[in-house]
């Protein structure tokens, strides 16, 4: 997957649904969500256990289809056999992108999501991205949207 591809994601997109949240600081996907948030976008965190309650300032919903708002990016912290089924959720909904992290590699997950139209990024972590291609807000502009 090309440089563009995912500098064009992470610019066009607001809204992130983050699948296998976590309300462990400990956790990779607490430190992206909280990463994510201060980078200005809209952060959904889903997971069944915690679903109904806040993280980070986040009401966690317990689907993707629970969400009531749109959905660009599906950023997925589980195991990459989970992906399959969450690419599935992330088609019914809309969504415009599927996001595997590091580690979450799952082809079958990738062909349906092409399929339907998706863009896909595996094996790779949004809040890496964006630093790595110049797209973090500074902390002097932080609270403004770096994407506008």
């Amino acid at each position: 997957m090309s440089n563009d591809l995912i500098k064009d994601v992470l610019k066009a997109s607001h809204n992130i649904a983050l699948v296998g949240a976590s309300d462990n600081p400990a956790r990779p996907s607490y430190a992206v969500m909280a990463y994510l948030l201060e980078q200005g976008y809209q952060v959904f965190p889903v997971s069944p256990k915690l679903a109904g309650s806040v993280l980070l300032g986040q009401t966690v919903y317990g689907s993707l289809a629970e969400i009531p708002y749109s959905i660009d990016i599906v950023d997925v912290f589980r195991n990459s056999e989970a992906a399959c089924g969450i690419a599935q959720d992330a088609i019914a909904v809309g969504a415009k992108t599927l996001w595997l992290q590091l580690g979450v590699i799952n082809e079958q997950a990738a062909f349906l999501a092409k399929a339907a139209g998706l863009n896909v990024i595996m094996d790779r972590c949004p809040k890496i991205e964006i630093s790595r291609l110049g797209l973090d807000i500074d902390q002097a502009d932080r609270g403004l949207s770096a994407f506008n």
